[in-house]
């Protein structure tokens, strides 16, 4: 092995290696291109025909990549972009960025890793740096990848190297793009750690490493836990603050002067996307393999899920003090999508807000300027555009994502009454708004 890893640190050093990144996701795509950027040769497998179909085009799909820049990249000729699992065969790192979701309610599911982890194995060239960056429970790496590369001839530290790095990417976060987001590091082994440190330092200017791959697989579920729980403790205070007619608002932003000891968490109709939902659960189903109840996690998560019921209970109480019925009344959402001005539904709360809306017989409409039609669950909209006289139509405008695009002075102007989920309104507008 010593010659492989020799020929290795080399490449690494001379930044003459080849990169193949599996999944070109939220994740895998700006990664990859983020090495092409630093002219280092890479190749992006990826199953989804549709994604591919794109890159070929030069259309992005991915709202943190402008299509200009994919175009400019792969007119470069240092990133390419297929189905083809052969070219890792070539490959001198390895990155494995696929969807770690859950079954049912919160049993995790890694077949995607495990599927991609043996097509990498079926083709890894000797000598070669196998990176995992999906967010996982602790020990997937060593207890579960690193078996499947033995079943198939790979012994560590002689025919290949593994890695666990967690993702931290935040969508629609301009001021952390790729480069600017330190990034931790635990292998197998010391030499493992090292190797992908280099790997990384090509694009990224801080790496933290840690003692083994566990450790920096939790590091990534403590990362999602501590906002989980917190957000749950803020939408608690909200309903609670409700009850005793304080403004929790105004609460949150004049904690938020204290210098130390306090970090500001907001409420909101619930939590969506590829991590806070999703990341702790993990945590917590392996724990309980330990014996050890995470009552924390649980709480947090229960509270997060009554928030869309609890955004409808409220609105249905404001009309009825309206002397407007919940049944047959005209309601308007704004913002579908998880999180302001990125275009993902992935887990959004406005889906399970409209969805909670019509099963106790409200009309419902929505608008998005970024989800111009609406085919998720049983629903099947298109969005309203935003007019003047077409927001007099409604009985309650309810702001459940607060883009930027929206007009809220438009929508202010015309509104008869509007829940505002998110603080889109923070002046007094208490006779037509009425914030969470």
């Amino acid at each position: 092995m010593d010659k492989h890893l020799f020929i290795l640190r080399q490449k690494i050093k001379n930044k003459q290696l080849k990169i193949a990144v599996v999944g070109l996701g939220y994740v895998g795509f700006p990664l990859a291109l983020e090495f092409a950027k630093k002219k280092v040769e890479v190749a992006g497998i990826e199953i989804d025909a549709d994604r591919l179909k794109s890159i070929a085009q030069g259309k992005s799909y991915i709202s943190d990549i402008s299509s200009q820049e994919l175009k400019a990249i792969l007119a470069s000729g240092y990133f390419k972009a297929s189905g083809n699992f052969e070219d890792i065969a070539s490959a001198d790192v390895v990155l494995i960025c696929v969807p770690t979701p859950l079954k049912g309610k919160n049993l995790p599911d890694i077949s995607f890793i495990r599927s991609a982890v043996n097509q990498v194995a079926e083709h890894l060239k000797t000598g070669a740096l196998v990176i995992l960056e999906s967010t996982t429970y602790p020990g997937t790496t060593e207890e579960e990848i690193l078996p499947i590369f033995q079943n198939h001839g790979y012994k560590h530290g002689r025919d290949f190297f593994l890695c666990f790095s967690p993702e931290r990417i935040d969508p629609g976060n301009k001021k952390f793009p790729v480069h600017k987001i330190p990034k931790v590091i635990g292998g197998l082994t010391p030499i493992a750690t090292k190797l992908a440190m280099a790997v990384y330092q090509i694009i990224i200017k801080r790496v933290v490493p840690v003692s083994s791959a566990r450790a920096a697989e939790t590091v990534k579920l403590l990362e999602n836990t501590f906002r989980l729980i917190n957000i749950g403790l803020i939408d608690e205070l909200a309903m609670m603050a409700h009850e005793m007619k304080i403004d929790i608002w105004e609460v949150v932003e004049a904690a938020a002067t204290k210098p130390f000891g306090f970090m500001p968490f907001y409420p909101g109709p619930g939590v969506g996307g590829h991590c806070i939902p999703k990341d702790p659960l993990y945590l917590h189903w392996k724990a309980k393999s330990f014996g050890f109840h995470s009552r924390f996690i649980e709480l947090a998560s229960r509270v997060i899920d009554y928030m869309p019921e609890y955004i409808v209970k409220r609105v249905k109480v404001a009309l009825k003090n309206r002397k407007r019925a919940l049944a047959g009344a005209k309601i308007l959402v704004l913002g579908v999508t998880y999180k302001k001005n990125i275009k993902d539904l992935r887990k959004s709360p406005s889906i399970d807000v409209i969805s909670s809306l019509k099963r106790q017989g409200a009309k419902v409409f929505y608008a998005d300027p970024l989800i111009p039609f609406l085919k998720v669950k049983d629903l099947d909209l298109k969005s309203v555009h935003l007019t003047g006289q077409r927001i007099k139509e409604f009985d309650c405008c309810l702001v459940a994502t607060d883009h930027a695009q929206i007009n809220y002075a438009v929508l202010l102007e015309n509104a008869k009454f509007i829940f505002d989920a998110r603080n889109a309104y923070k002046g007094n507008h208490t006779e037509k708004v009425e914030r969470l």
